[in-house]
């Protein structure tokens, strides 16, 4: 097999398992994982660029019910989340989760929204580290959460060497205010990608809950998920998808999720 031969089955790979997770997901009725499922890199739109990314998911096997009373249902929820963004320069990017909407029973709901301020520490463009941080805040339904407003502080760290891309998160999320007073919690997400052709790379994401920070607890006390992924791009879409199991406490045990970076005209 020539070299653009292999581009190429690699290209086609990639369509089809994205193609198969799209059919997968769109297909299942089963209930909605957090309106985010993300590691954060050192990508950010330079100054006055608008961004658009979609996140798409749904838990195709896991527990039915809802957390409390008045909680949304477990079953037959898919979230779909729209984020749109803005470069400000300076490794700045203010972005807003407009609207946090779930497709419940053929009912489309707008749950909430939620706006964001990115920092990516300038580095110099052969340097394979990266930093920054991250603050998020918004408002959410009582369907969604018993808080309405909640936030979190993310730091971001990443190594880029050759075909290897590795990024590490550390999440810290408080109750901004509500009727249920809650600790803040931390949770540590990781990304491991491999660059196996120009604009193909697999990986594995793991996002694991570490509970309260005065009380850490073991990892199977807590909530955590696992995901084999793809990054790729079809035409001008960007597209990041994956396939996760829940463990320890997390009651999904089989997840697709999408995040898709819609084309903008400039």
């Amino acid at each position: 097999m020539t070299g653009t031969e292999w581009k190429a089955s690699q290209y086609r790979a990639a369509a089809t398992l994205s193609a198969a997770l799209t059919a997968c997901l769109l297909s299942t009725v089963a209930h909605a994982a957090p309106e985010e499922v993300q590691v954060y890199m050192d990508e950010i739109n330079p100054a006055r660029t608008p961004g658009l990314d979609l996140h798409l998911n749904d838990v195709i096997t896991g527990r039915a019910g809802a957390d409390y009373p008045g909680g949304e249902t477990a079953l037959h929820d898919f979230r779909i989340t729209p984020e749109f963004s803005l470069g400000l320069g300076n490794g700045f990017e203010a972005g807003l989760y407009l609207p946090l909407a779930t497709l419940s029973e053929g009912i489309m709901r707008a749950q909430g929204a939620k706006a964001r301020i990115k920092w990516i520490a300038p580095h110099a463009p052969d340097s394979p580290f990266y930093w920054g941080a991250n603050f998020e805040i918004g408002r959410v339904a009582y369907r969604l959460d018993q808080n309405p407003w909640n936030a979190e502080i993310k730091g971001i760290a990443g190594w880029r060497r050759g075909k290897w891309n590795v990024a590490l998160n550390g999440n810290f999320d408080f109750v901004v205010s509500g009727p249920v007073p809650s600790p803040a919690t931390f949770e540590l997400a990781s990304k491991i990608n491999y660059l196996v052709a120009p604009d193909v790379a697999f990986g594995v994401e793991s996002y694991n809950g570490l509970g309260d920070l005065k009380y850490p607890a073991l990892v199977q006390r807590n909530e955590q998920s696992s995901y084999l992924t793809i990054d790729t791009r079809i035409g001008k879409w960007d597209i990041n998808a994956g396939i996760g199991r829940g463990y320890g406490t997390n009651p999904d045990r089989l997840i697709v999720k999408f995040v898709l970076g819609v084309p903008l005209p400039r």
